[in-house]
Parts: structure tokens; sequence; C-alpha cells
């Protein structure tokens, strides 16, 4: 167990929207932010990115689910070749399978391969403690959110969104001395965020996304599809919750419209989505601020500030980086399970207490 000394930690994260693995070092003890270090990017080729929709839903020892992880390790390892002075890395891996209450969680890629090849401790396998003390095992970045909070100084609650293939949310309370404490955090995931808005890119068009919402900007969203949407059972469950990246056929609801009017439609049901998610928080958010690719997105940061009647601004709005805060969020729960620290609460995961997540792997 380390010592409560501030290290330099790696993040990596490669979500759900399959574009690349995102990678970032911090400076942190586990419970504060002392710095932000270099960040880097390894996309995945059309031809990978194809290998892991393949895969998507698999669990271990199924077709494709061994080429997946030795391309996630690969693609990792080669990222990691960049990064020099690193006490210590946090490894999510890629996500093809969540089942809270079933089978449970699948994070392709192994922590162990990439100590070996890069010689540096690696922390990995984030998920499946929290999962046997029954909790959904996601989502994870909120403890990092409360830190973020405390960082920029923020003195009332407020929201962190990020906008990856799912949306989540995290309300905190930093007033509170520490993110276990009752009452500092609420943490959900929202529903469908970039993916069906990528998967029909994808399917129809050939493209890897809509560039700044600017075909859905031309559409007119299908009312009745967005109703339909929202009757679905997630929306009326009590949070903690989460998901995985299928929900509820998306594009078959939207497959009699038009391109325009199917990314109209699609963008509507995720910002309604997101105002259903920030009506569970305890007391409205002075703003939400918000991360993730989505936030690139106008057309659509424009529907969720349309539905809030508050604040909406990207993260980069308090000086902080987007597009790696869950590669952030990684290096900072490393240091936590590397120091004994709890990484999720009931609040977040709907865990029973306080856990630690992850194994140590050594090089």
């Amino acid at each position: 167990m380390l010592k409560p000394q501030v290290q330099r930690v790696l993040g990596m994260m490669s979500g759900t929207s399959f574009d690349g693995v995102d990678a970032a070092v911090l400076e942190t003890d586990g419970e504060h932010i002392a710095g932000f270090g270099p960040t880097g990017f390894r996309p995945y080729s059309e031809a990978e990115r194809a290998v892991l929709r393949a895969a998507m839903g698999c669990w271990p020892g199924e077709p494709g689910v061994e080429e997946v992880a030795e391309l996630v390790e690969t693609a990792h390892a080669q990222l990691m070749a960049g990064f020099e002075g690193v006490a210590l890395a946090g490894f999510h891996g890629q996500t093809l399978a969540h089942e809270p209450g079933g089978r449970g969680t699948h994070q392709a890629g192994s922590g162990a391969v990439l100590a070996l090849v890069s010689g540096v401790p690696v922390v990995w396998d984030f998920r499946s403690s929290d999962m046997k003390l029954g909790g959904q095992g996601a989502p994870l970045a909120p403890f990092y959110h409360f830190a973020l909070a405390r960082h920029i100084g923020a003195t009332e609650p407020l929201a962190f969104l990020n906008l990856g293939g799912v949306g989540n949310l995290t309300w905190v309370d930093p007033r509170k001395a520490t993110p276990e404490e009752e009452g500092a955090l609420l943490a959900l995931d929202t529903g469908p965020a970039n993916a069906p808005l990528d998967d029909l890119c994808h399917a129809r068009l050939g493209i890897a996304r809509d560039e700044g919402g600017a075909l859905a900007a031309r559409g007119r969203p299908d009312r009745d599809v967005v109703a339909g949407f929202l009757e679905h059972p997630f929306f009326f469950r009590m949070p903690p919750k989460s998901l995985d990246r299928g929900f509820g056929n998306m594009a078959e609801r939207v497959a009699h419209l038009s391109d325009a009017d199917a990314l109209a439609t699609l963008t509507e049901c995720a910002a309604a989505a997101v105002s259903e998610g920030v009506g569970f928080c305890p007391v409205p958010p002075a703003r939400v601020l918000v991360c993730g690719g989505g936030r690139h997105n106008a057309h659509l940061m424009h529907a969720i500030a349309a539905h809030l009647p508050c604040l909406v601004a990207p993260v980069e709005s308090v000086g902080l980086d987007g597009d790696m805060i869950e590669a952030q969020a990684f290096a900072f729960l490393a240091m936590r399970v590397a120091r004994g620290l709890p990484t999720s609460c009931p609040t977040t995961t709907g865990v029973a207490a306080a856990v630690g997540g992850g194994q140590i792997s050594a090089p």
C-alpha cells in the first residue's frame, strides 16, 4: 500500500464510442489533485473499430473476444510507451458487456500483460469488487468528479455530465469532506448519448460521426419517438443505475425517418434523457459542466441547455480538459486503489458500502 504522497499516475480509457484510447498523467495522492501532466491519444482504425463492434455483448471465451483483448492490449501498450516517469498506471480495458444483477461485467484486456510490457505497476479490473458487493459497477468517475469540484473551488452543488457513447451524470456537493460522506455524491447513467448517433452515421452514411451535429440541426425530431423512448423502464428506476452501450433498439426507433430527422430525433432523445437524470438530483445543480466527445456536438449541447434551467457549459470553461477527464479519473482511482481507499459508495453505484475496487499487477 502506497503512502499518502503525490505521485505521477497514468490513466487510460477506451470508451464505448470506439474512437480510440485516451491517456493522461495526473499528479495526485488519491485525495487531491496536485497537477495535470501530459496527455495522449491512440485512435482506432476503421478496421479495428469493426473488430470491436463485432464483439459487443460478448463474454470471455466467446468468438472474437480474444482478438479484441489482443487489440486493446496492443493499443494501450503503444500509447504507454510515450510516457515516462510514472509510478503507476490505471487501465480500464474495453467494455464489451455489462449486466448488473446478471452475468456481471466484462472489460477486455489484461492489466497484467500491460505491466509486463511497460515495466510499470498497473491497476485494473476496477468494477468487479463493487459488483460482488451488490453495486452496479458503474459509473466510476464520480470520486474523481468530487476531487475536481474541490480543485476548481466550487462552493455549491454542481453536476458533471460526461457525453460518451452513454451519458453519465454526477451530482457533487463540494462542501462535504470526502466523496464517500453521505450527501456528497449521486451518480447515474442518463441514457444513450453519442453511441446511437455515431452508429447511425456509420450504418447509413459510412462516416464516423455527424460533426458538430450539423446534419441533425437540419432535421426535425419525431416527438412521438422521443415520448416512446422516455417510456423505457430505465427512466423510472431510482439511481444509482447504469447501462451498457445497447439500449432499446435505437436504430429501429428511427428507421422510418430521413437521415437528418433521425439524427435530430436521437439528439433530442439524448437531451431528454439528461433532463430526466438531472431530475433525480437531491437539489438542482447550479451548473452542469460537460466533458466527453459529445460536448463538441453543438446541436446536442444546445438541446441539453434547452431542457435544463441552469448553466450548461463545457468543462473548458473552468480550465479543465474535457477530452481527458475519464482517463484522468482512472489515474486517480488507481492511486486510491494503491492506497487502499474506496473507489465507489452506495450513492454512486448502489454498492452496499464504500468499497475499493481494482487489482494491482506488478511488472
